[in-house]
């Protein structure tokens, strides 16, 4: 009897899948507070964090016993002054209501509803770029150059997300890929079903590397077989 294939050791969901939340520190989110007051706060220090790319800047507000975690802007610095309200400057870092920040601003961790703490824009060395403004919507450039519309009461970050220019550095070896593949609960390398032998994988076998029999399977394919293209509505190139 051949062992498992990938998918079912996956689904099972033992420590190997799952995220490693020892290494997490906090939920990178603007504060739960009133929008309509303004609150200031400091940098005290920046730190990194297990399968984020982009650092997280540490802000002690006045007034606030707990520390607070934000992606960090481009250019921060320990000790910046850091603001977020309806009447913060429109300085680098701080947060804002999408209907307060001039058109063409850079702007990143947007809101997806008001009060949710950020959704968009959050990986390193990315921004987006508020197109216009009325009193029902807010449309904002994406880094992938779609246009979204958002809700004007959305709160977004001045600046540019930190790290940009990550992904241009060669990794040049397998262990820094596997080190880094292990923070974000991701399982590296990974073996194709077609250079494995046939008591392996449902691909493997043969005298070439060819999965030798069409690749769609059922959605209702027994686990074990249900690899490759699952139920898919058609295969192969389109013709134009």
């Amino acid at each position: 009897m051949g062992r498992r294939v990938l998918v079912q050791r996956k689904g099972r969901g033992t420590t190997q899948w799952r995220s490693p939340v020892h290494k997490k520190i906090a939920p990178a989110r603007h504060p739960k507070w009133a929008p309509e007051k303004t609150y200031v706060g400091t940098i005290v220090r920046l730190v990194h964090e297990a399968g984020r790319g982009a650092p997280l800047a540490e802000i002690r507000y006045e007034g606030e016993p707990k520390l607070h975690y934000i992606v960090a802007p481009e250019g921060a610095q320990i000790g910046q002054s850091i603001e977020c309200g309806e009447d913060a400057t429109l300085a680098n870092g701080n947060t804002l209501i999408l209907e307060y920040i001039p058109e063409g601003t850079p702007i990143y961790n947007i809101e997806q509803s008001p009060g949710d703490g950020g959704k968009y824009v959050r990986a390193s060395g990315l921004t987006a770029t508020i197109v216009s403004t009325d009193k029902t919507k807010s449309m904002v450039r994406l880094p992938s150059g779609r246009q979204k519309a958002f809700s004007p009461r959305c709160r977004a970050t001045i600046g540019i997300v930190a790290g940009g220019g990550r992904t241009e550095k060669p990794l040049l070896k397998a262990g820094t890929v596997w080190h880094l593949t292990r923070g974000k609960a991701r399982k590296w390398p990974i073996v194709r079903g077609a250079a494995m032998n046939a008591c392996s994988h449902p691909h493997g076998g043969g005298s070439h590397q060819s999965p030798g029999r069409p690749t769609t399977v059922s959605r209702h394919a027994p686990p074990g077989r249900k690899v490759g293209n699952i139920a898919a509505r058609r295969t192969g190139r389109k013709s134009k």
